[in-house]
């Protein structure tokens, strides 16, 4: 696994829920993103936004964004911008029965504002356009389950 994402075997993904059920399977999708054909990494992401925050967030929401910021990270990954957008989808839902996973959530999206502005001035115009965007979100960010900041 290298250094990248070395860290996700620390998780319980196994007690966390996403939208489909157990977590379990969200270290392969992030390996998928990371290490996987375009094909592979596109269809992981995809199936990674469904799961952790397209329509809500869940507790594998706030566990998952710290790996979501390491691939964003690398220039290696195939779609940077794709995993900012995730980030930025996952700041703007929340989940209407468990707000300390939409608190967890989006603080772990801001936890990675100082990444955000790294990639603001990335080489590759996609994604620091993406990055712009996420921060213009972080800045924007006001939520009721979001301490003042």
């Amino acid at each position: 696994m290298g250094t990248i994402l070395k860290d996700m075997r620390h998780v319980q993904w196994h007690e966390l829920r996403h939208a489909q059920g157990s977590a379990s399977q969200v270290p392969g999708m992030l390996s998928r993103i990371a290490w996987g054909d375009s094909e592979s990494a596109d269809d992981a992401l995809s199936d990674l936004g469904r799961w952790i925050g397209a329509m809500a967030v869940f507790d594998a929401t706030a566990a998952t964004v710290p790996f979501l910021w390491e691939l964003a990270a690398m220039d290696t990954v195939k779609d940077r911008a794709g995993v900012l957008g995730l980030l930025g989808t996952i700041l703007a839902h929340g989940h209407a029965h468990h707000p300390e996973w939409t608190r967890d959530a989006h603080l772990a999206v801001l936890a990675g504002r100082a990444t955000a502005e790294r990639l603001a001035a990335d080489g590759d115009p996609v994604v620091s356009a993406a990055a712009g965007e996420l921060l213009t979100a972080c800045g924007g960010h006001v939520c009721v389950t979001c301490p003042a900041r």
